[in-house]
């Protein structure tokens, strides 16, 4: 059980209070100071009977209970009987490996608790408690300010990660359309850029409607107050899905554009050898005329006849290179 709850606190008017550290005993505590407080559970990848420990103390709904245990769920917004389960998607992105990684982070939120499952170790959260601690005027909005701060946070992640795709994308445009980069195997680099663009999707685009469903009100559990809080989050993902949006449809454009880039360049290379093929036929054609070893063949018995096969061998092969070089075949 320690493994897996990894802070414990109780919370009054917005000023964090001494308490019990067991998760039993400091519900029962922030039950008892009455109105306007709450217990914060954080818990980090909890099995299955460790949850169901906690959840019967705080009567969670079994589905929710399964669906923060199994993880990889659905960016959602569901209400329970006694407490208000949302799933989020969180975002890592990695500068050097040029990758993005996702976790997963669950929250219950009610009447006089909230508890944060995370799972992953891309997890924003870090810091978030003793960020919340320091703005009592936010945090006395009870649990409705955490399931703010902590959807604002991951969207902020969001944002992040989608600037920092951004700087890679400008790099892999220039690099496409440098002259050098013709014929490498770009269209690789391109499709592992589409991989970590549909990482991001799964995270942002689904949770629009959940985070729209919160910013209109009449949800369990979130009080009127946070509604303008939730709408700028909201705000913030619309924006992120919006430079997602961008990148995935300036990235189908550079791959169309490589894949044309490509197709000039073979075609250049198919007039090259063409051209050069040409030039190699003409002396081939005389030097097989003149072996047919025919006994009366116009020139055959003259002593200039070798010398003049060979020259013009030369001339014709000079018109024609002349010619392909005027047209840009060589």
């Amino acid at each position: 059980m320690a493994r897996m709850i990894v802070h414990c606190a109780i919370y009054r008017d917005g000023r964090r209070i001494e308490g019990p550290e067991d998760h039993t005993d400091a519900l029962a505590a922030a039950r008892a100071a009455g109105e306007g407080s709450f217990v914060w559970i954080g818990l980090f990848e909890p099995t299955v009977e460790e949850l169901d420990q906690v959840s019967a103390e705080f009567s969670l709904h079994p589905l929710a209970v399964e669906d923060a245990v199994s993880a990889h769920q659905r960016p959602k917004v569901e209400a329970y009987q006694g407490s208000l389960f949302v799933a989020l998607k969180t975002l890592g992105y990695h500068p050097g490996g040029h990758a993005v990684t996702s976790g997963e982070v669950m929250v219950f939120v009610g009447e006089d608790f909230v508890m944060t499952v995370r799972h992953g170790t891309d997890s924003p959260l870090g810091g978030l408690r003793a960020e919340l601690e320091r703005q009592p005027e936010l945090l006395r909005y009870g649990p409705s300010a955490v399931l703010h701060s902590v959807c604002d946070t991951v969207v902020d992640g969001y944002v992040d990660v989608a600037v920092g795709l951004q700087a890679d994308l400008d790099e892999l445009e220039a690099d496409v359309f440098a002259p050098t980069r013709v014929g490498r195997d770009t269209a690789g680099r391109i499709y592992g850029y589409k991989r970590q663009l549909v990482t991001v999707r799964r995270a942002t685009g689904p949770l629009l409607d959940p985070m729209l469903r919160l910013e209109r009100g009449g949800v369990p559990f979130v009080r009127p107050e946070a509604l303008p809080y939730l709408r700028d989050v909201a705000d913030h993902l619309a924006k992120a899905n919006d430079q997602v949006d961008g990148m995935d449809r300036l990235l189908s454009d550079i791959l169309s554009a490589n894949l044309a880039q490509v197709s000039v360049q073979q075609n250049n290379d198919m007039r090259k050898i063409s051209a050069w093929a040409a030039l190699a036929a003409v002396p081939t054609m005389i030097a097989g005329v003149y072996g047919m070893n025919f006994e009366d063949m116009p020139e055959l018995r003259q002593p200039w006849g070798y010398p003049a096969a060979l020259a013009l061998m030369v001339a014709v092969c000079v018109v024609l290179h002349r010619v392909f070089k005027r047209h840009d075949w060589l």
